[in-house]
């Protein structure tokens, strides 16, 4: 018997492959097996995507900095968390644009005024509309991940603390997006049955999504509240800096592209 994974020659009992370290799969897929597989990884109160959950809100450190470190098996991989934060922040938007659109109603606000605000001459992206951006969001996200990388790259070098490499912050910096994406995935997902408008809870669910990147970066490197603060506003002023340069030229760019 061979490692579908790997081809590594296996005897006939082994449960996993002590090369690869990949289950060996001897049952053809049925409902049953897919459902046990499916329990096992999602549903399970032991499965990894709650053991990652709920340690990068208790212990982020054990989560992130394993992982950069071997721990591969223990949680979630980050790249898989990351995809399964982007398809519940897909599941968001396809509500939100069949179901309820009345939550959009900033968003419609915005579309008129802009428009309004330009002439038939001058207008330079024509029957603009706001909420067009919606189906771009996790696109947005990925694009956004760098940036923060770069954020917090950049500003510990300069203290220093260098225990990362900019590789290593993009792995940090993708578990705290993911985490985030999924907990305003799923709150703003509550609050549309609620009828809540979507700008107010993501205004809402903005002083967390800050706090909890403090936290991380308390507990990642263990500096005391204020030198952890002062780092963390540099990192923010990176990270804005940054993203408003690459967003206005992305902008500058369609303009063109539009007027052509």
């Amino acid at each position: 018997m061979e490692c579908k994974n790997c081809n590594k020659k296996l005897i006939d009992t082994q449960k996993f492959c002590d090369e690869c370290g990949a289950k060996v799969i001897q049952n053809r897929l049925t409902p049953k097996v897919l459902a046990a597989q499916v329990n096992e990884q999602f549903i399970s109160i032991d499965n990894k995507f709650l053991r990652t959950f709920i340690d990068l809100f208790k212990k982020p450190e054990a989560v992130i900095d394993g992982y950069i470190h071997g721990t591969r098996k223990k949680y979630i991989d980050v790249l898989q968390y990351f995809a399964i934060s982007l398809t519940l922040a897909g599941i968001q938007v396809f509500l939100m644009t069949t179901f309820f659109k009345e939550s959009l109603v900033f968003g419609d606000g915005f579309n008129e005024g802009f428009n309004a605000s330009q002439t038939n001459v001058d207008n330079l992206l024509p029957n603009f509309d706001f909420n067009n951006f919606l189906n771009y969001q996790g696109l947005i996200y990925i694009i956004t991940v760098p940036f923060y990388a770069f954020g917090t790259w950049s500003i510990y070098y300069l203290f220093k603390q260098r225990i990362y490499n900019f590789t290593e912050h993009l792995v940090l910096n993708l578990y705290y997006s993911a985490q985030f994406i999924i907990v305003t995935s799923v709150f703003s997902i509550l609050f549309l049955f609620f009828g809540w408008d979507y700008v107010i809870v993501s205004a809402l669910l903005s002083i967390p999504y800050f706090a909890y990147l403090f936290f991380i970066l308390k507990r990642i490197f263990k500096n005391n509240f204020w030198k952890t603060l002062l780092r963390f506003l540099l990192v923010l002023t990176v990270i804005m800096i940054s993203t408003t340069v690459f967003f206005t030229i992305l902008m500058i760019v369609m303009i063109i592209a539009f007027n052509k």
